[in-house]
This record gives C-alpha cells, sequence and structure tokens, in this order.
C-alpha cells in the first residue's frame, strides 16, 4: 500500500525543513511513504530546500492559485503516481508529522475513507476566545450540513483512502476543507476523528486577513456546498414561508369581508398576491435546482468511472475488513462461468 504525504507551500523555506525531517518513513500497513510538495508560485527556496531534503515529486505552479486548487492538482499526482492513501499536511509546520501514522489507520485498518484530525481548538493557547468559539460555530455548521459529528471541521491535516479521492470533487476556490466533508457527508462515506496536540504557531495565515474574512468566505463554501446537496430544504422551507405569508392578509380580508367591512384593505390582497408569487418562484427554482442535482448526479458519476479509468480501480481486497464482491464476467480477470461468448 502506497502512502503519498502531500504539502501544499507558498514561500515556505524557513518551516519546511522541519516539516520534511518529521514525516516518519516507516508506517504501520504503509508499504511505501512518498513525499509530494505543490508548490503553489513560491518566490522564495522552498523547491529547493525540499529537493535538499530528497523530496522528488513535485506539482509546480507558475503563480499562486489558491488551497483548493493546491489540494485538487496534489490529488491528481498523488492518484496518477499509484495512491493507496493522500494525508495532506502544511509546510508551516502547524500539524506534528509524527501523529501521520496515527492518522492513517482508520484507513488502513478500513475503518474509515477519511480522517481528520482534531487539533482540540479549545487547548490551542495562541487561538483567541473568540476564534475558539467560531471554531466550534463553524464546526457545528459543518456537521448539519454533512450529517457529520466532526469536533473539528477546519482542520487541514488529513488522510484520504483512493475510494474518496475517486468520489470527491473539488468546486470551491478558497479551501477545500469544509467542501469536502460536506461532499463525503452527503455520499455516506465514514468519517473518522483522530486527537492530536500542534506545534507553536509560526507565522499568521495567508489564507485571509483576519477572522472575518475567513468566515465570510467558510461560510460562502458552507453555503454553496449545502445548496448543491440539499436544495429543496432552502427553497422549500422558503416556499413555505412566503406561502404563509402571503395567506395572512387574503384570511384577514375575508374575514373582513364577511364584517362587511373589506372596502380599503385592497392593499392586503396586493401584499397576500405578491407573497404567493414568491412562494411559487421558489417551488419553480426547487423544481429546477432538483432537475440540476440529478444532473450534477449523473455527471459525477460518470467522472467517478473517468477516475477509475485514468487511475485505476480501488482494490479492496488490499485493506483488511473489506472484500471486494467480484462479479464474473465484469471486473478482468474473472472468468464468467456460464461460458458465455460475446
Amino acid at each position: 500500500m502506497k502512502l503519498f504525504v502531500q504539502i501544499p507551500c507558498l514561500n515556505e523555506e524557513g518551516t519546511l525543513g522541519l516539516v520534511l525531517d518529521t514525516i516518519p518513513r516507516q508506517i504501520e500497513g504503509i508499504d511505501e511513504v512518498e513525499i509530494l510538495v505543490v508548490d503553489d508560485g513560491s518566490t522564495d527556496r522552498t523547491v529547493e530546500v525540499a529537493r535538499e531534503h530528497g523530496v522528488k515529486h513535485f506539482v509546480r505552479h507558475a503563480r499562486n492559485m489558491g488551497l483548493a486548487r493546491s489540494f485538487r492538482d496534489g490529488v491528481d499526482y498523488a492518484l496518477a503516481h499509484g495512491a493507496d492513501i493522500v494525508v495532506n499536511t502544511d509546510g508551516d509546520n502547524q500539524y506534528k508529522q509524527e501523529y501521520i501514522g496515527d492518522l492513517v489507520a482508520p484507513v488502513v485498518r478500513g475503518e474509515a475513507d477519511i480522517a481528520i484530525a482534531d487539533r482540540q481548538t479549545a487547548k490551542i493557547a495562541h487561538f483567541s476566545w473568540f476564534k475558539k468559539r467560531m471554531q466550534h460555530v463553524g464546526s457545528q455548521v459543518v456537521n448539519y450540513a454533512a450529517g457529520t459529528r466532526l469536533p473539528d471541521a477546519a482542520s487541514g491535516f488529513r488522510a484520504y483512502s483512493k475510494n474518496a479521492l475517486l468520489k470527491l470533487n473539488v468546486i470551491t476556490q478558497f479551501s477545500y476543507c469544509m467542501e469536502t466533508i460536506i461532499q463525503a457527508g452527503n455520499k455516506r462515506l465514514r468519517i473518522a476523528s483522530v486527537p492530536i496536540t500542534t506545534n507553536p504557531k509560526t507565522r499568521e495565515s495567508r489564507l485571509f486577513n483576519n477572522i472575518f474574512q475567513h468566515m465570510a468566505k467558510s461560510g460562502g463554501a458552507i453555503t454553496r456546498s449545502y445548496l448543491m446537496f440539499k436544495p429543496h430544504v432552502v427553497l422549500g422551507w422558503l416556499a413555505a414561508f412566503f406561502a404563509v405569508v402571503g395567506a395572512v392578509p387574503f384570511i384577514r380580508f375575508f374575514v373582513l369581508w364577511l364584517m362587511g367591512t373589506a372596502g380599503g384593505h385592497i392593499q392586503s390582497l396586493v401584499f397576500g398576491t405578491t407573497m404567493l408569487v414568491a412562494a411559487l418562484l421558489c417551488v419553480a427554482l426547487l423544481v429546477i435546482a432538483d432537475l440540476q442535482r440529478t444532473n450534477r448526479v449523473l455527471i459525477e458519476e460518470t467522472l467517478e468511472r473517468v477516475k477509475n479509468i485514468e487511475y485505476g480501480r480501488v482494490d479492496d481486497t488490499q485493506i483488511p475488513g473489506i472484500r471486494a464482491a467480484l462479479i464474473p464476467g465484469l471486473l478482468p480477470g474473472v472468468d464468467d462461468p456460464c461460458g458465455r461468448e460475446d
């Protein structure tokens, strides 16, 4: 079983060496450990430092493309080079690489498709009280959208099985963290949480200028991903709200009409009609969104089949606890007992 540890980097010459020195080369259940550096337009000696530490696998961007694109390109490279598990870590030495063995263990045992490190943010000294609270709230929002119970949804220290990576499609331009959890949860992939501790802070984040910008971008990514999978929840509730609000003026006007005092209340009918039209529009959008959702599911299934052809099918028989159900005539090397000839 081959493990790729990918490290997205943007000007990390000062800390990358520490990360590379602490990555374990021998992990239980893993036959090969490869290191991949994704250079996202660095202008310092990041690549040279990586080469000095023996790194042979690189993905290089001519300019900064963002964390989500770096993750996606790194995954494509790793899968193309035979990766069975991909671990994503950071080049700023935030995470203790000694935990990689613990992180991949649930995936190696076949107990999880994805393992996410729990940084135990409530215990991180350099996190302010406000940031700790927002991390908790953000994780709860993601858990609601994904149907999961993860204590640290924003953690970027993760292990993905090949099966999970074939099913996930990163679309956002900001960060893959929230999007992949929501996708994985809605696609019924198994996600495990592994508690860890982190290293002291080495620099400020380059993903955002302040926590409020981070909250805004993360909120947009969560909303977009949630609407992809559950548009009926948002549009259905909006349609119900507008319908109820629109019905109230009509009921009021009808009561006044029975009492013989309906004159002069035409504005209630106008307001009610507007609300009912809004409800009908929400229903129409719901129908369109549901059709688009069906189309997206079909496209994703096609993409998964294409990835299977490009990167090779997942051999579940190599993972303890999982055995592939080999169907005669459908998989290479399996004889058809019926002796049919096509």
